[in-house]
Parts: structure tokens; C-alpha cells; sequence
């Protein structure tokens, strides 16, 4: 997932899971060139949206071990990052994390949403689980888009 790539890189670039959001920009848009300032900021606040990065009066703390993470010389991160996704696409991501091909997957929760007339969030969290991939995290976000449906 390119996202926790890009949000490791200044991690692993200074050998620590902690960081000021000053460092982290920097990493990001000067010492890399990967964003802009702005857009550097705005990777933080999707990161930390998606459980990935947790913001103190000290910085920034990374969530998981960016030791495990391997960022290839030729990466760039794509600017999509820098944009909210979905409960779904979320979910689609740590499937083909898990080595599930991408269409199958998609096929498969689309399948699961019809027969369970569910939303495509909440198939997709379905979905994951019984493959025994945890989403957890991202089953409170499926609800919610069930709960919308159900008021609009």
C-alpha cells in the first residue's frame, strides 16, 4: 500500500517512530520531493484519518513498524494519496495487501453486496472478515455509511 510507504519514508529516513510534523514535511517535500509543503500536510491529516499516524503536543507518533515497510528507490507516491478514500477502497486495499488480485476482489464484494443488499462498505468489511483479514478499524466507517443510506 503506497500509503503507509510514503508515510514511513521520513520514519525510516531518521530512525525513529516519532517526529515533529516539521520533520515530516520536510522529509516528504524537500529531502524526497515527493509533495509540496501543503501537500505534505495534507498527507498527515489523511494518515492520521486512516489510523496511521497519531498527532501529540510533541508531533507526530507512526502507528505501525516502519522497520516492516520497504520503500523501493524507484517510488514516488502518487497524488491520490493526498485524497480521503473510502471505507471500500480501504478495504480493497488490504485485501490485495493480503495478495488477493484486485478484480477478484471487487467481483467478489459486489457479489456479497447483492445478496446481502448491504452497502458496498459494509460488504466490502463483510467481505474482509470472512477471508480473516482484520478491518476492524474500518467497521465503524461501513456502519455509518449504513446508517446514511438508511436517513437519506
Amino acid at each position: 500500500m503506497s500509503l503507509r510507504v510514503a508515510v514511513a519514508a521520513p520514519f525510516i529516513q531518521n530512525g525513529t517512530r516519532r517526529l515533529k510534523e516539521n520533520e515530516f514535511v520536510v522529509a516528504l517535500s524537500l529531502d524526497r520531493d515527493w509533495f509540496s509543503p501543503d501537500q505534505a500536510k495534507r498527507l498527515i491529516d489523511v494518515a492520521t484519518g486512516e489510523g496511521l499516524l497519531e498527532r501529540d503536543d510533541d508531533g507526530l507518533a507512526v502507528t505501525f513498524d516502519p522497520g516492516e515497510v520497504t520503500v523501493p528507490e524507484e517510488f514516488v507516491p502518487d497524488e491520490d494519496l493526498l485524497r480521503e478514500r473510502s471505507a471500500f477502497e480501504r478495504v480493497l486495499d488490504s485485501l490485495v495487501a493480503e495478495g488477493m488480485e484486485k478484480h477478484e476482489a471487487v467481483g467478489a464484494i459486489n457479489a456479497l453486496q447483492g445478496e446481502l443488499e448491504l452497502t458496498i462498505e459494509a460488504a466490502a468489511v463483510v467481505y474482509a472478515r470472512r477471508q480473516g483479514i482484520a478491518v476492524d478499524d474500518l467497521a465503524p466507517v461501513a456502519r455509518e455509511a449504513v446508517l446514511d443510506t438508511e436517513d437519506g
